[in-house]
């Protein structure tokens, strides 16, 4: 789905991130629209998931631009940056490890409402059980802790937490490389549903080939840490769209 505003929802430009002598990204540029899902594909290594830390300004970048909702973020102070990280949100690769074995599924979601400041005892385990049910599990699950679930279950609970803090951008790093493929077809539908319901922009991680192409709008390749291309896909009729 492809949003109208005439201003694109994250714009990067002539991004550049190195680890030493080694630039694993080499001006990289892309936009993503309002409600639009872009990929960035290609083999392990060629820069994507520190393309992705990058944009979220968890790695900030030795050179380039990132803007998003029209800010540009690199020239902000970690202080700046703080009312704008709940619009732009991570959902990362490994669903048990981004979770605390020690906590219940319910503090987990919980844990973006207290940090902002929007958590109350009225109205917050309410919050909490609504946006476990709108990622398609039952809210009984919130008493559970992460052993207790699924490889596809605790990534819906990631899913649930990254909503809890209302963005407008998704940066999903390779979300479903670790599950199943029927699980991984579930969590994609859910990811396509949710974005028609809440005109999320995607900024989808991955090196399946076939995910990619049944799953995003454009495509941007990348090889060794540079452009080398960009395609839309033609999904065919068996996405999981």
């Amino acid at each position: 789905m492809t949003g109208t505003s005439t201003r694109p929802l994250l714009d990067v430009r002539d991004l550049v991130v190195r680890y030493g002598a080694l630039t694993a990204v080499d001006h990289v540029s892309f936009a993503l629209e309002p409600g639009e899902t872009l990929a960035l594909d290609g083999p392990s290594g060629c820069g994507k998931s520190s393309t992705a830390l990058a944009v979220l300004q968890l790695r900030r970048p030795d050179a380039g631009e990132v803007h998003f909702e029209g800010r540009e973020l690199t020239t902000l102070t970690d202080r700046e940056l703080r009312p704008l990280r709940p619009r732009m949100q991570p959902v990362f690769q490994d669903p048990y490890g981004s979770l605390s074995p020690r906590h219940r599924i319910r503090d987990a979601v919980a844990e973006p409402l207290k940090a902002q400041g929007r958590w109350s005892t009225a109205d917050g385990p309410a919050k909490v059980a609504e946006l476990l049910d709108r990622v398609g599990l039952d809210p009984s699950y919130g008493e559970r802790r992460p052993d207790e679930l699924s490889g596809g279950q605790c990534q819906r609970v990631g899913i649930a937490r990254a909503l809890a803090s209302d963005p407008r951008l998704l940066v999903l790093d390779e979300p479903v490389s670790a599950l199943d493929p029927s699980v991984r077809a579930g969590v994609l539908n859910l990811l396509a549903d949710l974005q028609d319901d809440l005109g999320l922009g995607y900024l989808f991680i991955c090196h399946d080939r076939d995910v990619v192409r049944h799953f995003a709008d454009r495509v941007v390749e990348l090889r060794e840490g540079r452009v080398s291309g960009s395609w839309r896909p033609r999904r065919s009729a068996a996405a999981p769209r």
